[in-house]
Order: structure tokens, then C-alpha cells, then sequence
């Protein structure tokens, strides 16, 4: 028996018509369950907004309208839909898709989980628990053809297809953790398929144009195949499983509030082209507490970048900063954050105008709107005529707008209702786990032995290595792989903490941990806080720490001759 689970949708704004490529790619049966990821953690803040102005809203509308196209597809092929659409307000949600089923002569089986909203608290938008798998089981048991969610973890909505078609039990931890692993994969959709990845120059680039959803092949043991519907674009190998296994994780303990899965029991093989078989994953009772996202808003922003041409360019950024911060002086409202970052971006002796400019970049913050607004607008466009030459902006100021921040909190699963509605309407309350295991690090395994000294040269890591970097609220993870077991005696040695933070000065003033997966040859960095408050605060340039990776792989080492 297999279960074969595809995703269509990655987050809120994905390809739209990938839903119906799903349902439609393949042979039939080849695709039992089809799932979409709509929330991440910017993607809650939005959707609280859209709630407060519409209390039947608070849902990823486009899932909606996917469905106007395919529901009527997914029931003709027996496919089961499981979304987290429902975002903020998965009854609502529920209730449009019954009008649509209806509209459309369906006979749609429709069915919900909720509990994840939690009270609401002073000065919070949104506030959220991670659910597990268990209500989405409940409600396939009882029949469903969809099942919408709201906040879930990513991969619950692969382990709860997974616990109700094999009936594994709360404390099948191996299973479960061979889920979540899957799940954790098909979570970004085409990142597991040749999106976003590092060494996509070893493909044929007529097959990353487009690449195809990925799907898993589901055992009742947990352990999965990663592939994709025949004929689509992209590739699956090992190294696009493992950059996703590595995107937006920490250590080797996975928490979620179905299973602690251990990332560093991860076996990968190449099961065939563009199949990569996931077994010997173990689990362990998951931790006493749910993850919580808060989101609230933050105060004001506003933003103005002034091109610097030709000569002169640190003499120019210096005399237009004096100038704003004169000006914000003399108009009593400097704005509470100041920010100022001078982008290199200029060549000498340019061929042309915008290769001899660099950018300097202003971004102010305040709790209120004033200092961001009209102030900022007239300190920058004020000095149009009385500063360096060549003044111009890449764009005016505006009124400035409002920006979001992310927390991350815990609290006790027992104090959270999670709860299936099912089709029918009745509701089942979902028991907390009986046993759960505090979070603590794993010890770091036994290093390898380094590579022999041998001749070294002067070449960018990236061209031994590959990354991937991502977001958890305030923190940046920086997943780094090799491919070879002599890189991965050179790597494990040499890219420490401290050599890190090196070739990444901006990483220098936070606190950065390493964490060793040696199956996977693989390190994983933790950067604390260098995103401020979370990606919508914009706290920096790369505001998700999506290319943190890959300026640590353009960064020059000395790397031993034999593995270039």
C-alpha cells in the first residue's frame, strides 16, 4: 500500500494553474491526495489586515478560485484536497467552497479544523498555535474529499493524510517522523524540484524553466520516494532533496507537535531518474509545548535610495547624510530608527550610466507616522538643488506605511482546542500527546578525518559547496552540503563558527550555531536576530535571508586543489 501525496503550492501567490497540473499530470490513481501550502509567516500578518476589514475574509482567496476550475477535476480523479487555505478563517472557507460545490452540482464532502486562533492579547493581530496532523486525520476519516486548515504546521499536511491511511497511532514515532521528513520536502513546492538551486548550472536549463510539483510515494513504514509527474520540468536527485531538507531548520531535532523527527537519521538514495527514496528517519515524543506565530504591528516605515554617479561616491553618501540628519534636527521629528546602507554597485570607467551609480538607501522607522512621512519627504527631496552633484532618487518618498513583526512563542499544547469539524458538523476535540519530550541539542557526532594537506587555491566556496538559507522570524539559517565524502572531510573541518562569521561580516555581532548532519554531509548555520523582527519589519536588505547562502558561497577560501 503507498499513498501517494503531491503539492501544488508552496505559499500564497504561487503558480496558480499548478493545482491543475497536479490533477492532471500522470496516470490516474497516480495521485490519491493533493495538498497546498498557503501561510508563512508574513503571509498571516497579511491575511489579519484583510480580516479586519472583512470578518468573512482571512482566507487565501486564490485557493478558492483554483478550485472553481478543479474541484470538479479532483472528484472525477478521486483525489482528496488538504489545504491550510483557511489561514485566519478556515470556517469561512469552508462555508465558500460549499456554495462553490453546490454551484458546480458537486457532491463535495467539505471539512474543517480549527482551534488554532488563540485569545487575543493587547496590541497582537494574529495569534496562532502550529497544529498537528490529527485533525486533518479525523476529518479524512470521516469522509472528506477537502479538508481546509488554518495555521498547521507545514508538514502536518502530510502526516495527517499519512495517519489516516496506514492508522498509525499517536505514538508511532518513526512513521510519523518519515512523514514529517516528506512533508518538510513538498512543503515549498518546486524548491524540492530544481527551484532556487545551487547547482541548477549542472541541468539542462530547458528543464528549470518550468519545473513540475513534487509528489511522495508514501509507505506505511514512513519511509517515502520523492518524485514528480512524468514529463514535467525540474529534476529531483539528491542534492534537491537535501537543499530543501536543510531550508529553514536548525539543529538535528525537528520539533512539531506531532513527532520530534531527527534530521541526522536521514538516509537519501537515488531510486531511479528523478526519484530519491527517504528511509531510516527516527522519532522521537514531541515537546510539551506548540509553537505560537504573533504577529502585530510594529510602527511605521518609509524608505528613500539616492544615486550616487561617478566620483566621489563615500564624499557624496557622506554630505547627503548630513544633510537628512540636519534636517530631521531641525524639524524636531527625527524618526526613532535610522538606517543607512551605501551599495558598492558602481564600476569605474562605466560604459554605462546606471554601472557607474551606487545606491545609498534610507530606511526610517517610528511608532508614528509623522517622522516617516512628511518629514522624510521633505529632508530628502529638499535637498534636490543644494546637494552633490548628480542628485537624484530612485524614487520620491511616499506617505510611509505601516510595517508588520513576527514573535515566535510556546505555549502548552493542553491549553489549545484542536478540533476537527467534520462533514456533517459535528466536532471531535483531538486529545493532546500522552507523552512528550523536552527539546535539548544533540551532542555533535564524531567529525571524520580531515582531508590530508595537499596544494590549495584561492576559489570561491560555492564551487565545492551548496546552500540554502531561509527565515524563521528574527533568525536566518544557512544550510551548507557537499557532494563528495573528501569534501565533506575538508568542509566539516574548516567551515567552523568562526570562519563563518568571516566570510560573512554581517553575521559578525549575532550568535551564530553550528549544527553537524553528517548523512547528509551537511552543516547548518543558525544566525540569532540578524532579521530584526521578522520579515516584515524588512530589517535588512535580504529581508528572508533567502540569498544569505549564496553570498557565502561566492566568498573566496582556500580549498584543497584535488576538489576543484
Amino acid at each position: 500500500m503507498i499513498l501517494r501525496i503531491g503539492n501544488a503550492s508552496g505559499f500564497y501567490g504561487d503558480r496558480f494553474d499548478a493545482v491543475h497540473e497536479m490533477l492532471t499530470g500522470g496516470e490516474p490513481g497516480s495521485l490519491d491526495v493533493l495538498t497546498g501550502d498557503y501561510l508563512a509567516e508574513l503571509t498571516m500578518l497579511i491575511l489579519g489586515r484583510d480580516l479586519l476589514k472583512d470578518p468573512k475574509g482571512g482566507y487565501a482567496k486564490t485557493f478558492l478560485r483554483q478550485m472553481e476550475e478543479s474541484l470538479g477535476l479532483a472528484h472525477e480523479r478521486g483525489v482528496r484536497i488538504v489545504t491550510n487555505a483557511g489561514g485566519l478563517n478556515p470556517a469561512a472557507l469552508a462555508e465558500a467552497l460549499g456554495a462553490l460545490a453546490d454551484r458546480l452540482g458537486l457532491p463535495t464532502r467539505i471539512a474543517y479544523v480549527e482551534g488554532d486562533r488563540l485569545p487575543p492579547r493587547d496590541g497582537v493581530l494574529t495569534a496562532n498555535a502550529y497544529l498537528g496532523g490529527a485533525g486533518i486525520a479525523a476529518c479524512l476519516a470521516a469522509g472528506a474529499d477537502v479538508v481546509v486548515t488554518g495555521r498547521v504546521t507545514d508538514a502536518a499536511l502530510v502526516t495527517g493524510p499519512a495517519q489516516w491511511r496506514f492508522g498509525w497511532g499517536p505514538e508511532e514515532y518513526d512513521a510519523l517522523a518519515g512523514a514529517v521528513v516528506a512533508g518538510h520536502v513538498l512543503e515549498c513546492g518546486t524548491q524540492a524540484t530544481g527551484g532556487n538551486y545551487a547547482f541548477f548550472r549542472d541541468h539542462d536549463p530547458r528543464d528549470l524553466r518550468r519545473p513540475g510539483f513534487p509528489l511522495a510515494e508514501i509507505h506505511p513504514d514512513g519511509s517515502s520516494v520523492i518524485t514528480k509527474h512524468p514529463g514535467t520540468g525540474g529534476v529531483v536527485d539528491l542534492g534537491t532533496v537535501t537543499a530543501q531538507l536543510l531550508y529553514e531548520t536548525a539543529g538535528a531535532r525537528y520539533a512539531g507537535p506531532d513527532v520530534t523527527a531527527r534530521l541526522d537519521t536521514v538516509r537519501l538514495t537515488q531510486d531511479g531518474p528523478d526519484r530519491v527514496r527517504i528511509d531510516g528517519v527516527r522519532g522521537e515524543a514531541p515537546p510539551p509545548t506548540l509553537k505560537a506565530g504573533l504577529t502585530r504591528i510594529g510602527g511605521h516605515r518609509n524608505e528613500v535610495v539616492f544615486v550616487l554617479t561617478g566620483l566621489d561616491v563615500e564624499a557624496k553618501a557622506q554630505l547627503v547624510k548630513d544633510q537628512v540628519e540636519d534636517a530631521f534636527e531641525r524639524a524636531k521629528s527625527r524618526p526613532a530608527g535610522v538606517r543607512w546602507e551605501l551599495a558598492r554597485t558602481d564600476r569605474s570607467d562605466a560604459d554605462t550610466e546606471e554601472t557607474a551609480s551606487a545606491l545609498l538607501r534610507l530606511v526610517v522607522r517610528d511608532p508614528a507616522p509623522e517622522p516617516v512621512g512628511r518629514a522624510l519627504s521633505g529632508a530628502a527631496i529638499e535637498l534636490a538643488l543644494s546637494s552633490y552633484p548628480g542628485f537624484h532618487v530612485t524614487a520620491p518618498p511616499g506617505k510611509g506605511a505601516p510595517y508588520g513583526v513576527f514573535e515566535a512563542a510556546y505555549v502548552p499544547a493542553s491549553d489549545v482546542p484542536h478540533t476537527a469539524v467534520l462533514p456533517d458538523g459535528s466536532r471531535v476535540t483531538l486529545p493532546v500527546p500522552v507523552h512528550t519530550r523536552e527539546l535539548e541539542p544533540v551532542p555533535e557526532p564524531p567529525l571524520p578525518t580531515p582531508l590530508p594537506d595537499g596544494p590549495t587555491r584561492r576559489a570561491p566556496l560555492g564551487l565545492v559547496a551548496g546552500a540554502r538559507s531561509g527565515d524563521k522570524g528574527g533568525d536566518a539559517n544557512v544550510g551548507v552540503w557537499v557532494r563528495t565524502e573528501a569534501a565533506w572531510r575538508w568542509l566539516v573541518h574548516h567551515l567552523t563558527v568562526g570562519t563563518f562569521q568571516q566570510l560573512l561580516p554581517e553575521t559578525g555581532d549575532f550568535d551564530v550555531v553550528r549544527h553537524v548532519l553528517p548523512d547528509l554531509r551537511a552543516l547548518n548555520f543558525v544566525v540569532t536576530g540578524i532579521l530584526g523582527e521578522g520579515v516584515a519589519s524588512q530589517a535588512r536588505f535580504d529581508p528572508q535571508a533567502k540569498a544569505l547562502g549564496e553570498w557565502l558561497r561566492a566568498r573566496e577560501l582556500d580549498v584543497p586543489e584535488e576538489l576543484l
